[in-house]
């Protein structure tokens, strides 16, 4: 996917996203620096400028208009012809990093980002990130950065004009040029975030759509909640009903959502006089908001429910329990959930854990225990990689009883009907 713009002057302005989280040679491995240089960005990680007129034009690095930018997919020109892009933020710094950053610091780091484009700009991918907490652009720990303290080569990067919430996954972007709004929503841009999973095991955010009020070149304030509720009442990429990933302004004045589970299009229209005043904003949650609690989806079975779960030879109940807990982030700091889903069954991120369909083992307890502690460089179906001990910092007991848990899973019984 490669979402563009084009510009009134008839320039066409084209994302082109990385490949990578943060430019290492074996992706989203632990401990693995990054390389430097980012080879990547030769033909990826920014964004390229072609004119919209011309036909036959062949991609080129003369052509990059932006670099540091890890994936732009929304895009916005205001009435001055400034361009703004969102920025989805990398993610794993725990996982990958466990010295440096603590087990929540997976979900709140490093923030989603909107910024103005600039001819030539270098906005920090890979070397870089931005610390909501600290408001500035530091050091990344592929690249000799220290949990957040080191600023390095960022000094002289350029940051976001506005900043949200981590892992919230900005997917699309638009300016409202109509004027059946309130003129209020002239002066900013739409954002829908289709929601993420790297918050796992804590609660996930987004699924929403906000408006982020702007006054030229910089944000005039916190953005709000516009439209929420996408995702009923699990929040998960597997569990939601509804994920909004594209927005429209049409000539009725309407604002169009685009959702990606079931092609859903909603269209948004204003009751009320847009002379009159605007009705009262919700606020989005604030970017240095904790983590908050250990979550599980309310259709995963508690621990004491994994009685009915078939035990592998060699294991045993309590094992089984165990891995359980440790599945769902309970123990150990482990993120199962974000890619194989609170029961199992898969994300877009993930295979089904419960069809028996093995790509790396035989099934076995053995060949699951193999592929947990060993992980999956090079997944067949699935883009991301995964860490050995699926990126925590798991015993060899908690390993087994993981694995054990997955078996299980794997071997579960359906009632009769």
């Amino acid at each position: 996917m490669h979402p563009f713009i084009i510009s009134p002057d008839g320039q066409l302005y084209v994302d082109v996203a990385t490949a990578t989280n943060s430019c290492q040679p074996k992706n989203r491995q632990p401990k693995v620096p990054g390389d430097n240089p980012c080879t990547e960005l030769e033909t990826r990680g920014g964004i390229w400028r072609f004119d919209a007129n011309k036909t036959d034009q062949v991609f080129s690095r003369s052509q990059r208009y932006a670099t540091g930018i890890r994936n732009g997919e929304g895009f916005a020109i205001d009435p001055a012809g400034r361009i703004f892009v969102t920025q989805h933020g990398r993610d794993q710094l725990h996982s990958n990093w466990p010295d440096l950053y603590k087990p929540d610091e997976e979900a709140t780091l490093p923030a989603e980002e909107v910024m103005l484009l600039k001819d030539g700009g270098d906005y920090g991918w890979p070397e870089c990130y931005y610390d909501s907490f600290q408001k500035k652009l530091v050091l990344a720990p592929e690249y000799g950065g220290d949990g957040g303290k080191a600023v390095g080569v960022c000094a002289s990067k350029l940051g976001p004009v506005a900043a949200f919430p981590a892992h919230w996954a900005p997917n699309a972007m638009v300016r409202y040029d109509q004027k059946k709004f309130p003129a209020r929503y002239s002066s900013g841009v739409f954002i829908a975030f289709h929601g993420s999973w790297n918050r796992a095991p804590y609660a996930q955010g987004g699924y929403n759509v906000v408006f982020q009020p702007l006054d030229g070149d910089h944000a005039s304030g916190n953005c709000e909640i516009f439209a929420d509720g996408f995702a009923g009442p699990v929040k998960t990429p597997e569990g939601a009903e509804h994920r909004p990933s594209g927005l429209a302004v049409g000539p009725d004045g309407a604002l169009y959502v685009a959702d990606d589970i079931r092609g859903r299009v909603y269209r948004i229209t204003y009751m009320g006089d847009p002379a009159g005043p605007p009705p009262k904003a919700t606020p989005c949650p604030s970017i240095t908001a904790p983590a908050g609690k250990i979550v599980q989806s309310e259709s995963t079975p508690p621990e004491s429910n994994t009685a009915d779960l078939p035990v592998p030879e060699g294991s045993s109940p309590d094992m089984i329990a165990l891995g359980d807990r440790i599945y769902h982030g309970q123990v150990g700091g482990a993120t199962c959930t974000g890619c194989h889903g609170a029961n199992g069954t898969g994300t877009p991120l993930g295979p089904d854990l419960t069809k028996q369909k093995w790509m790396w083992s035989d099934g076995s307890l053995a060949g699951i225990l193999k592929v947990i502690t060993e992980g999956v460089p090079k997944p067949k179906q699935y883009r991301s990689p995964m860490p050995p001990m699926g990126g925590a910092q798991l015993s060899d007991t908690q390993a087994s009883a993981t694995a054990a848990y997955v078996w299980a899973l794997s071997h579960r019984q359906t009632p009769a009907k």
